[in-house]
């Protein structure tokens, strides 16, 4: 929503102060500098990522407009799933929940948590991790050296998108100078025509200007900021992961390994230790019902 907000201040506060100086907007409509300045960036992006990345920047680009998906709610469904998981290695013995682990879409533990199923790279990361320590002979300090490592591909992976974007808001000022000598040629090619005609393509060609300028700053450049800090919200939520299986593999008390995810949560969306509590025992009862 603040997002959509955004984009309206820009573009309202910018066509209000030119109607108030009585500015003529059918001038600023331009569609052959449009073409060129949108088609030229599209074009450049197109050139320089793979088929992977452009796929991951649409997708990374709509989700600007739904927000973040690393919600307090998130968290605490999250922290449930450890608890119930948890509790269920503690009481059957981790070597029980080895298919849940191989095959999570065939749990019923996993299903009863679309917060990790529908995320597949926290559920990959997961069980990824948790098939490591069933395979055994390997040390907590290990076990974390590979938590690390799996998480630095995935962030270069994550901020692949939102750089695209930042090279593609760098090159639309350019483009809009592109367009705007472009429109120059053709200005100067009717000189000698009426000065009406001469005005009006000078006109053309510094819009072209403007829309690069004005397309950089004010939509594409914001967009690619909003993709990177998304990318931290990622981040922050896969080092709450994380904690909470490094404690788990050094023996520490799930209630504690609990403890330690919810402290490494961000204070906007960290639930408190009332809720996690709540949360979790409920988790328990089921699990010990079923």
């Amino acid at each position: 929503m603040f997002v959509i907000i955004g984009i309206i201040v820009v573009f309202g506060c910018i066509g209000g102060g030119y109607f108030l100086e009585k500015g003529n907007f059918m001038v600023l409509l331009q569609p052959a500098e449009l073409l060129i300045i949108g088609g030229a960036a599209v074009g450049s992006v197109l050139i320089a990522n793979p088929l992977s990345i452009l796929k991951k920047l649409v997708s990374s680009s709509i989700q600007v407009f739904k927000g973040s998906r690393y919600t307090a709610a998130v968290y605490l469904d999250t922290l449930r799933f450890l608890s119930e998981f948890f509790d269920a290695a503690t009481r059957r013995g981790l070597v029980s929940l080895e298919d849940d682990v191989v095959d999570p879409s065939k749990s019923a533990l996993f299903q009863k948590h679309p917060t990790i199923t529908k995320n597949p790279e926290a559920l990959y990361f997961f069980c990824d991790t948790m098939r490591s320590v069933l395979i055994g002979g390997i040390s907590p300090h290990d076990i974390d050296h590979i938590m690390e490592a799996d998480l630095e591909i995935l962030q270069k992976k994550s901020r692949a998108p939102a750089a695209a974007l930042s090279t593609m808001a760098d090159s639309l000022p350019g483009l809009g100078i592109v367009a705007a000598v472009l429109g120059v040629v053709i200005t100067m090619g009717a000189l000698g025509g009426p000065p009406e005609e001469i005005g009006h393509k000078v006109a053309a060609a510094l819009v072209g200007t403007f829309l690069g300028i004005l397309l950089c700053y004010g939509l594409v450049g914001p967009i690619s900021q909003n993709i990177k800090k998304q990318v931290e919200d990622q981040s922050e939520y896969f080092s709450c992961l994380r904690m909470a299986l490094l404690c788990y593999v050094k023996d520490i008390p799930p209630a504690l390994a609990l403890e330690a995810a919810r402290r490494s949560i961000p204070h906007n969306v960290r639930p408190t230790y009332e809720a996690m509590d709540k949360a979790c025992r409920a988790a328990r009862g089921a699990g010990v019902a079923a």
